[in-house]
């Protein structure tokens, strides 16, 4: 039997790595051949997404910031209780999806998908604590993880360089989209730019309202959508508006309609919303780093995310020549293929154990 632990989920606050830790099981229900057991939090119980589940009360799950680190920090320094929790006797192999190994093992072989390292690249973003704890917790998890999974080369070459992982212990897996509801119909594209972030410091909101601000002046019609939580801390321009979390019918309502989506992010793992975009042949204009081109190919308008001027010059190009190929460069990424080449990563480590 495989576990999949997915204590650390906090649901509408962990962005990317919630739909790829839900869709994941979904996956491996799906197509797994395996014998699959999902352990979850008291807040997240449907996180299993169908596999035969656990709601795991040892650990105390919080939706707060600093409950989250009292947790987190309790499950490491008495791991005990959350040992017993996850059935280790009785697992072949452990798999925690969501960068942390919580509680620290050393049996079953665990793998663990670190998504990205963020802070060792943008360290100014994190306080100090958060950076602390990080680089602590991230150190054990690589340290005591088998198998490292991550989720571009790109995330995969900075785990190899910075953390001085052996590469033949880190796994790049792409993630991907459900194409069943991720579809273009059609429609008519209207007058505005959709970009579906929080307002965190990485995703540089502020450049981008510079940037929109200037293209505004030539297209006054041309509207700003934001989706994602935190916006009430930014000034925004005028013709801007934030829609908070949306579901996720309504975004796909945003991308069908959007004359682009415009992502300006400093770094990603992966970065999801181009593929959803691309997928509902939404045209993109995105960042020329991190991952971004690995993810959208030849299929994406890019630009220099940190000159407002550049973005402004990738919004214009994408309106005006929009880029083709979206819809065949996102249908290479399927959360089936993302499930089997999990499944073989836990059977490689089922093999050693």
């Amino acid at each position: 039997m495989v576990g999949i632990s997915l204590l650390t989920l906090v649901p509408g606050v962990v962005g990317g790595s919630e739909t790829y830790a839900r869709e994941l099981c979904k996956g491996l229900g799906r197509v797994g051949r395996l014998e699959y057991h999902a352990f979850v939090p008291t807040i997240a119980a449907d996180a299993g997404a169908g596999l035969p589940t656990t709601i795991v009360p040892e650990y105390r799950a919080s939706q707060s910031m600093p409950g989250r680190m009292a947790a987190m920090s309790l499950a490491a320094v008495a791991p005990g209780r959350l040992r017993r929790a996850l059935r280790t006797g009785e697992l072949e192999a452990i798999h925690f999806p969501l960068s942390v190994m919580l509680p620290p093992l050393d049996r079953p072989p665990a793998a663990t998908t670190v998504l990205d390292i963020q802070h060792e690249v943008f360290p100014e973003f994190f306080s100090r604590a958060e950076l602390a704890y990080r680089r602590r917790v991230y150190g054990w998890t690589v340290r005591r993880s088998r198998i490292v999974i991550t989720i571009s080369e790109h995330a995969r070459q900075a785990l190899i360089e910075r953390l001085h992982l052996e590469p033949g212990r880190v796994r790049a897996i792409h993630l991907a989209v459900d194409h069943g509801r991720f579809t273009p119909d059609g429609r008519a594209r209207e007058p505005f730019l959709i970009y579906p972030a929080n307002a965190w410091k990485h995703k540089n909101h502020e450049r981008l309202f510079t940037a929109y601000a200037e293209v505004r002046r030539e297209r006054p019609d041309l509207r700003l959508v934001l989706t994602g939580a935190g916006h009430d801390r930014l000034t925004l321009p005028d013709g801007a508006e934030s829609r908070g979390h949306v579901t996720l019918d309504a975004l796909v309502e945003l991308y069908r309609s959007a004359s682009a989506l415009v992502y300006p992010s400093l770094y990603e793992g992966f970065g999801i919303p181009c593929v959803e975009a691309m997928a509902c042949g939404c045209p993109v204009a995105a960042a020329n780093v991190a991952s971004i081109p690995e993810v959208c190919g030849d299929a994406a308008v890019y630009f220099d995310p940190l000159d407002p001027e550049s973005i402004a010059e990738g919004i214009r190009t994408v309106l005006d020549r929009p880029p083709s190929g979206g819809i065949e460069q996102a249908a290479r990424f399927t959360w089936d293929e993302c499930a089997r080449r999990h499944e073989e990563v836990y059977e490689e480590l089922a093999g050693t154990g």
